[in-house]
């Protein structure tokens, strides 16, 4: 989709706005670093994780960075460039890894303090919406029409990898007889034919990918090969997680929820009695589960996912992601950081 950037401003226009999924978003400024905002908290921010037991790391528009240590007072770090952010990963208190538009991978050895950039590709026109690291040598990023970078020396160089795995027979079909035909138009067709991935969880040692088009797949060799699952339903996931009893849950658009007692098959389609687009799934301490979705709506469950009652946030903004810190759920949307009464 070469109208990408629309795509974000339908979302916001009609009240569906899942900043993960748009695959072009506010452009970013080259090698203009990201501007000491007093308000950063409280502007769009799109993901936030934890940074070891005691920090959390926020990230978002314009290169905004922001970290705190008790979720109320925020600190901006400084950041190379104004680039809209997505993702955010840590993999323990000091190494940290951030990904936005233009394949843009930031990179923090500080908890979050200070960021170099890694990557930055404002030709590509597409953004990576999710990193994750298993070493502190090994990561991948992913992202908008098959997008996914490879790093095996802690991000000092990534390389592009294209997943036929995730071709249609069709398609497959097409791109081979292009390819013999017109390189150009083959390297210009694959560009775009992939569907988005959009999040990449790692759960042991088994990576499992969500994305575009009722997209589920599993790797077991970090994400070298993937295996598609069977089609579930044909829209689009936003995020997967294992509960604290073992089964898998994964979310996407109209409230669609599905869950799994055996590693993805069968999935059963659990009743949430809503169609706001699903977020980012959160796992408390205390076994409940939290949906973060769209118009205000969170969903609860008490009972490892089979149902939720929904609690429903008066201003109606999105609830784009959120974690679990010192007993509290702390949640990013398009007014900032907010903390979830419960």
């Amino acid at each position: 989709m070469s109208v990408a950037f629309s795509l974000l401003t339908i979302f916001l226009l009609l009240g569906s706005f899942n900043p993960a999924s748009a695959a072009k978003g506010i452009s970013s400024i080259d090698n203009i670093p990201s501007l000491m905002a007093p308000l950063a908290s409280k502007s769009l921010l799109l993901d936030i994780t934890n940074a070891g037991q005691s920090r959390l790391v926020a990230v978002g528009q314009h290169g905004h960075i922001i970290i705190s240590a008790d979720a109320i007072n925020w600190q901006q770090s400084n950041v190379p460039l104004q680039t809209t952010l997505t993702s955010v990963f840590f993999l323990d208190s000091k190494l940290g890894w951030a990904v936005g538009h233009d394949a843009t991978i930031l990179h923090s050895q500080d908890g979050g303090l200070t960021w170099l950039i890694q990557q930055h590709k404002p030709a590509l026109e597409k953004p990576l919406l999710d990193i994750i690291f298993k070493t502190p040598n090994e990561g991948i990023a992913i992202g908008a029409y098959g997008l996914l970078f490879r790093t095996n020396d802690g991000g000092q160089t990534w390389q592009s990898e294209f997943h036929d795995e995730f071709l249609l027979a069709d398609d497959a079909e097409y791109l081979n007889e292009l390819k013999l035909e017109d390189e150009e138009a083959y390297l210009d067709e694959a560009s775009s034919i992939l569907p988005h991935f959009n999040r990449v969880v790692i759960d042991g040692r088994t990576l499992y990918l969500v994305g575009e088009i009722g997209l589920i797949a599993k790797s077991n060799d970090f994400g070298r090969n993937w295996q598609p699952f069977d089609e579930i339903y044909a829209g689009s996931f936003y995020d997967m997680a294992r509960t604290k009893q073992g089964n898998l849950l994964v979310v996407g658009l109209r409230g669609h929820v599905f869950r799994s007692l055996k590693n993805g098959t069968p999935w059963q389609l659990r009743q949430t009695d809503t169609t706001a687009l699903i977020n980012d799934i959160v796992l408390t301490d205390d076994e409940r589960i939290f949906l973060l979705a769209n118009s205000g709506t969170l969903l609860e469950s008490n009972d490892d996912g089979q149902n939720y009652r929904i609690r429903t946030q008066k201003d109606g903004k999105a609830l784009i992601a959120g974690v679990w810190f010192n007993n509290q759920l702390v949640v990013v949307s398009d007014v900032g950081v907010k903390i979830i009464a419960l």
